[in-house]
């Protein structure tokens, strides 16, 4: 299957016009650069030739391919592009190409579900309210007075949960609720329409990624939310962004505020809100991996990048730190970015990963600390289950910060009207005691 310049549609002419291919001096330093070079069972494929590909026009080839999919859109390659050309958006375009019925996996069913339910797992509304009332029961026999506000008015700040953690990792939602906590923060999750991540953005569904931002910001101005945190899977943050943008441009009353986890947390830090004890986490040798969608493609997307901002985090909590080779906005992608953690490409990934693999076992490191949830789970079980010499604990950025927590206890009053407000909410939202 090939596309010729002449019998293409006007609408992806138009797309491939903002790209100037012509420039592309087939240095092949986009395919050096990239991961995904020399993966088994994708013989004489590289970024170059996929670049050569749409240069003469033959889209077609590139659509019918795995290569798009493979791409976890870690912008390495734009990184080096001596033509300044922004690949991962042109393999995104590739897959919106792709008919929806052949999308890989389970990425096109989710985003199908986020649509329809509220979430890519399709969980149920009483599920998911009962689930935060029994959890934050837990968690308030550690911390008193504790429960999980839904659909509170007028909160300084709403966060929304990951479908996974709902689903099956319950307790890696308490460090979030650990740091609330701790801040006395004036928080709320939504009622539905709850997920964090994005599988439009990793589908090239821009209609659906667009969709999703719609629904965060009505729910914003319905309840007079002050500030949402952005999501922080790379992807759900990163099509959160895109699709708030587009939306915005359309329309600047369509702005809203939101602030990324490391601001928030450098903030509550700072200014002295939450306090850290670094002795909790001594004796061992900690490293950061810098999650592509928060570094590397913020910067080149939107002029900013955070690499400072969470290694000043990691500072506050841990006596011994050592970089990672290369760092920052050269280090390699964990492999599982642009869906590839939930897609069935399992070998190609961990393939991708071998990189990311010895940059951590020359690390030395003890603990790797990150800032996504697709690299958590890359990094925490699927590394080791392809390279067995793994020796490493993963640790979230906020669970390094939940537990270098120094948590002040709540006095009574506050204790008493926290249970109160409890029972009213849950009677509200219609879920029995």
């Amino acid at each position: 299957m090939s596309t010729s310049p002449h019998c293409m549609s006007h609408e992806l002419r138009t797309f491939l016009d903002r790209f100037d291919f012509a420039s592309c001096l087939v240095c092949g330093s986009c395919a050096g650069g990239c991961p995904v070079t020399g993966t088994p069972g994708m013989d004489g494929w590289d970024t170059r030739k996929v670049m050569r590909l749409l240069a003469n026009g033959l889209v077609g080839e590139v659509v019918a391919s795995d290569f798009p999919w493979l791409c976890t859109g870690c912008g390495r390659c734009a990184g080096v592009c001596p033509a300044g050309i922004d690949i991962p958006s042109v393999m995104a375009h590739m897959k919106s190409l792709r008919p929806r019925e052949a999308v890989p996996g389970s990425l096109h069913k989710g985003m199908a579900n986020n649509l329809t339910t509220g979430n890519n797992l399709a969980i149920g509304r009483e599920e998911y309210l009962e689930g935060m009332r029994d959890l934050g029961r837990d968690l308030a026999e550690e911390c008193p007075g504790f429960y999980v506000p839904v659909d509170r008015k007028g909160a300084d700040i709403l966060f929304f949960p990951n479908s996974k953690e709902v689903y099956g990792d319950f307790e890696d939602q308490f460090w979030w609720w650990k740091i609330f906590y701790a801040a006395r923060e004036n928080w709320t999750v939504p009622s539905e329409g709850w997920e964090a991540v994005d599988w439009a953005l990793f589908t090239g569904n821009y209609e659906a990624n667009r969709e999703l931002a719609r629904r965060k910001i009505d729910y914003m101005r319905a309840n007079s939310i002050g500030s949402m945190i952005m999501p922080d899977c790379g992807g759900g943050s990163y099509g959160c962004r895109k699709g708030m943008s587009a939306l915005t441009a359309e329309n600047p009353d369509n702005a809203v505020g939101f602030v990324y986890l490391y601001d928030y947390l450098l903030n509550l830090i700072r200014t002295g809100r939450i306090r850290l004890d670094r002795s909790v986490h001594r004796g061992k040798r900690f490293t950061y991996h810098d999650s592509c969608k928060h570094g590397r493609e913020l910067a080149a997307h939107y002029g900013h990048g955070y690499f400072d901002e969470p290694r000043e985090i990691v500072a506050a909590c841990v006596d011994d730190f050592v970089e990672l080779t290369p760092t920052r906005d050269k280090n390699f992608c964990c492999g599982a970015g642009g869906g590839m953690w939930p897609m069935p490409y399992e070998q190609q990934s961990a393939w991708h990963a071998r990189y990311k693999y010895r940059q951590i076992k020359d690390s030395g490191a003890d603990v790797v600390v990150v800032g996504c949830s697709n690299c958590r789970d890359q990094i925490m079980r699927r590394i080791p289950k392809f390279y067995p010499d793994c020796d490493y604990e993963v640790k979230y950025l906020w669970q390094l910060v939940a537990e270098a927590l120094v948590i002040e206890p709540w006095d009574e009053a506050r204790i008493a009207a926290a249970r109160v407000e409890e029972r009213e909410q849950w009677e509200r939202l219609g879920v029995e005691e």
